[in-house]
């Protein structure tokens, strides 16, 4: 049966040229960077999948709408004019920009928490967890038990287990749980995406107890897609009309603008609770700027607002999907691992599937990352040990059941036969799997870690010749490596 996916809904009107290099140079590029995908230069890179956040082709509506900055220090209109477009798209009563969205979540963590309390989440996600964390909390993840198994094909894998939330509260009392933290979508599950009725039904478990509902929205025009496709009466909705009723179910939200807004920078934080929102203006002006700027330029305000409007264009939304379903078909069809069912912003290989020999300690997603930049000047990015971080209490990895390397596609970007390209990568790099060896971290920030941590690789000091997947002993093939010198 052949797949249908459809045309790009718009067309190129400026082009950027992109770099080709060769394998030597790679090689070189991503010994300097530490093999840390992070760390290379964007003019090192053919084709750049590390991340969908800022990296968005604006419209010419957009373009357009920046030169109408209104550069006022106080009382922009290009303010107002976000304002509006956030009351009629979201529903919420206030909004504070900041310039990301983990400024966001640095506000929303200053006023909620608490020293001692819990913040339960759909999992986590590194700078929601890192402020939450910063702030006293302890984030304890209530996602469903499905969402850790990469290859389970179920339609909204980043719902909430409403049994771990019940026990969570009898637990720890629901007055040491200063709200719950659900992201729309789960961007470590593989951009999984969470139903309507699971959002009501925490919703009003939450309300029964006097817990506060906080949404990380930074992918909901991708979530109420999967809505519409996917869930059971949502087929004729508009997209615009499910993302409101989305928020419905929240009392606030975090958003980076990055992604669904369509723009290169910016966020806000909403709420509807008036004593929030003053506490929220007045820590904006210390860490971001004034209440009606944030950390934001007018003109970016202004493409925002506009981004906002063209995000819930069904025909957007779902050429974007379409996308990323196009890339996970073609690397399935070579027998490569990825996250079940594909995401609406990237695709995530399976590493641990992928390099069944290299421990989880020797950092195969980050392994993965580098192989597929040297074989081809492609860009990803780990999402795994790495990117878990270590525990605050005992000090050893957070150990994710997913290791994952996400290949992040974009908005408006990139065409079907750059994708083309990026499975080709792909495919190669699986047919040499057996003589991946695995990396050491030879520096590790305390925070964050994954941003600018550097490693060596691991070589095979028994033998050079390249062994067949199907002969590696899983067990016991990682102890077999040594660090190898950095010349």
């Amino acid at each position: 049966m052949t797949k249908h996916y459809v045309a790009e809904p718009y067309k190129i009107k400026v082009i950027e040229p992109i770099s080709v290099t060769t394998k030597a140079e790679r090689e070189r590029f991503i010994a300097e960077a530490g093999y840390n995908t992070f760390l290379l230069r964007s003019n090192q890179c053919m084709i750049d999948l590390l991340t969908d956040s800022g990296t968005t082709a604006m419209s010419d509506n957009q373009w357009a709408g920046m030169m109408l900055g209104d550069e006022a220090y106080a009382g922009s209109r290009n303010f107002l004019h976000l304002q509006e477009v956030v009351r009629e798209y979201y529903g919420f009563r206030h909004i504070v920009p900041t310039h990301q969205g983990r400024g966001a979540e640095n506000l929303l963590s200053m006023i909620m928490i608490k020293p001692g309390d819990c913040v339960p989440g759909n999992m986590y996600f590194t700078t929601t967890r890192a402020h939450q964390e910063r702030n006293g909390a302890t984030f304890v993840d209530i996602i469903v038990d499905e969402a850790h198994d990469s290859q389970l094909d179920l339609p909204f894998k980043g719902n909430v287990d409403l049994s771990k939330l019940e026990r969570l509260i009898a637990e720890v009392g629901a007055e040491r749980i200063p709200y719950l933290c659900l992201a729309v979508t789960v961007n470590l599950a593989g951009g999984q995406p969470v139903s309507m009725a699971n959002m009501r039904a925490v919703h009003k478990l939450c309300a029964a107890h006097g817990i506060k509902v906080m949404y990380d929205a930074t992918r909901c025009i991708e979530n109420a897609y999967f809505i519409k496709t996917r869930e059971e009466g949502y087929a004729d909705v508009t997209i615009a009309a499910i993302l409101k009723e989305m928020m419905s179910y929240a009392d606030g939200c975090t958003m980076s603008g990055k992604k669904d807004c369509l723009v290169n920078i910016g966020g806000f934080l909403c709420m509807n609770d008036e004593e929030l929102y003053q506490k929220a203006s007045e820590l904006v002006v210390l860490f971001e700027g004034m209440p009606s700027y944030g950390g934001m330029a007018g003109r970016d305000m202004e493409a925002m607002a506009r981004g906002i409007v063209e995000s819930v264009d069904y025909n957007y939304i779902h050429h974007r999907v379409a996308q990323c379903r196009y890339l996970a078909d073609k690397l399935d069809e070579a027998g490569i691992p990825v996250v079940k069912p594909t995401g609406g912003h990237a695709v995530f290989i399976d590493a641990r599937a992928f390099l069944p020999h290299v421990a989880q300690d020797r950092f195969p997603a980050q392994t993965l990352a580098a192989e597929l930049y040297v074989e081809s000047g492609v860009r990803a990015m780990e999402r795994g040990i790495v990117s878990a971080g270590r525990n605050r209490e005992t000090g050893d990895h957070h150990r994710p059941k997913l290791e994952l390397v996400r290949l992040t596609l974009p908005r408006r970007v990139y065409t079907y036969a750059h994708l083309d390209t990026v499975a080709e990568a792909c495919i190669a790099v699986y047919k040499r799997r057996g003589r991946i060896a695995g990396l050491e971290m030879i520096h590790e920030p305390k925070v964050l870690r994954f941003f600018t941590a550097r490693f060596q690789p691991l070589v095979d000091l028994a033998k050079t010749k390249a062994r067949q997947p199907a002969d590696i002993e899983k067990d016991d093939v990682s102890a077999q490596y040594r660090p190898a010198v950095l010349r």
